[in-house]
């Protein structure tokens, strides 16, 4: 028998990404009932997945204000929304599947992990990266000592300029004080896999970051308000939102672009006549220096962990493409690694190199180099088994949280070094 899935916001990432794992394994994975404020995600739920109309709801207290509907909720709603609704998914008997991050505040994170101990559930967070074949490998390599003793990890996240400009400008996730601060909202994934990858707690953070490009002193002259009434730049714009949504290479509808970000402008299957209309009334048509945006669009964290390892990591908005890089380096050799191109690199000092090709190892879907489907996996197999440890279960993800935090925390101040164990005492 399939694991059931009730599904908490019916967006990208909730009805896309790791709901699909039933498209490719419905002997595991059955969406029975979901929820979401805007009537056509709750037609496509019924379209795409089979469910009954009374197993739709408008919004998440209706769905569990039912008898509980299936194995597991999937929580996929807006961050400041998530832990309410986990809280309760508990009491009423469901195991947890929670899109990253788990909260920005760190009073709700603690008590959801106290919860989930009390409960006796399973709270697995959405840090899909550690379940990509690249990140696994990678691990593997570290622990099997292949380049020695762990020195340092250098990681970049390259989020792309039109990526950033969709999310973190136009879109859901650009005010800190509606949603999350950057470094929890989008580089979460990464303060949990440097802390996996380092195998040692993170004793201290410290980080620099600004928002530097997007605001309105930035404006070229001429700009306007939006980009497909009034702007006399937008021939020379790389951020016209005409050129992202619609004509461009990498995301536009004509070049066969049906799918995200596109799906999201839309709020379903979009058309360009349905791309225009919505850029021409809703947010993603607005002129990114004339936005409410005040998340960063760079930043980067140092990070010293147990047994004198050493990281940094930064995430910029000013890339062409959207992947990660990494190096690492041990008494024995070092490993560079890129997501995009799937290789790992590995020098072992004195020998010849490796190259470590992953493309290869086929994956059901492409989200996130195989992690979500890879997670989806994981969470059916762990309530199928009767219950266990999950590779990014709350105890996990908590800890890469409190970093994240900390990280926000000492770039408010100026670069402060912050010590994980005395910042979240603060909360405790």
């Amino acid at each position: 028998m399939p694991i059931t899935f009730a599904i908490c916001g019916c967006g990208s990432r909730g009805l896309e990404a790791y709901a699909s794992y039933q498209k490719f394994h419905p002997e595991k994975m059955k969406i029975v009932a979901g929820a979401d404020c805007r009537p056509g995600r709750l037609a496509l739920l019924r379209e795409w997945y089979g469910v009954e109309e009374d197993k739709c709801f408008s919004s998440d207290e209706a769905l569990l204000a039912q008898p509980k509907l299936a194995d597991v909720l999937l929580i996929a709603t807006q961050d400041r929304q998530h832990v309410p609704a986990a809280l309760k998914a508990l009491d009423k008997g469901y195991h947890v599947l929670l899109e990253k991050p788990i909260s920005p505040d760190l009073k709700e994170c603690l008590q959801l992990q106290k919860k989930a101990h009390e409960t006796g559930r399973v709270v697995v967070v959405c840090h899909v990266l550690r379940y990509t074949p690249f990140y696994a490998v990678l691990e593997g390599l570290l622990r099997r000592g292949e380049i020695g003793k762990l020195e340092t990890i250098d990681a970049v996240e390259h989020v792309a300029y039109w990526h950033y400009a969709h999310s973190f400008v136009r879109g859901n996730w650009r005010r800190s004080d509606e949603t999350s601060p950057m470094i929890l909202a989008k580089s979460c994934h990464d303060m949990d896999i440097l802390r996996w990858l380092a195998g040692e707690k993170c004793l201290k953070v410290q980080s620099f970051g600004a928002l530097d490009h997007f605001k309105a002193e930035q404006a070229p002259a001429g700009a306007g308000t939006r980009c497909l009434e009034d702007c006399a730049c937008k021939d020379g714009c790389v951020y016209d939102a005409e050129k992202i949504y619609i004509t461009g290479q990498r995301c536009g509808i004509r070049c066969g672009k049906t799918g995200w970000p596109n799906s999201v402008v839309t709020g379903g299957p979009p058309t360009e006549e349905g791309l225009r209309e919505a850029l021409r009334t809703g947010p993603y048509g607005r002129c990114v220096y004339r936005c409410d945006n005040d998340v960063v669009d760079h930043q980067t964290v140092n990070m010293e962990f147990e047994n004198n390892i050493h990281a940094t990591f930064t995430m910029t908005a000013f890339t062409e493409k959207c992947y990660r890089t990494i190096k690492i380096t041990g008494t024995l050799g070092e490993i560079e690694g890129n997501l995009e191109t799937n290789e790992l690199i590995v020098r072992r000092f004195g020998q010849p190199e490796e190259v470590i090709r992953l493309n290869d190892q086929k994956s059901e879907f492409a989200g996130h180099g195989g992690g979500d489907a890879g997670l989806s996996e994981q969470i059916c197999g762990l309530i199928e088994s009767g219950g266990g440890d999950a590779l990014t279960g709350i105890d996990a993800s908590v800890e890469s949280h409190v970093m994240a935090l900390a990280a926000e925390q000492s770039r408010l101040e100026g670069g402060k070094t912050i010590s994980l164990a005395e910042f979240a005492g603060q909360f405790s």
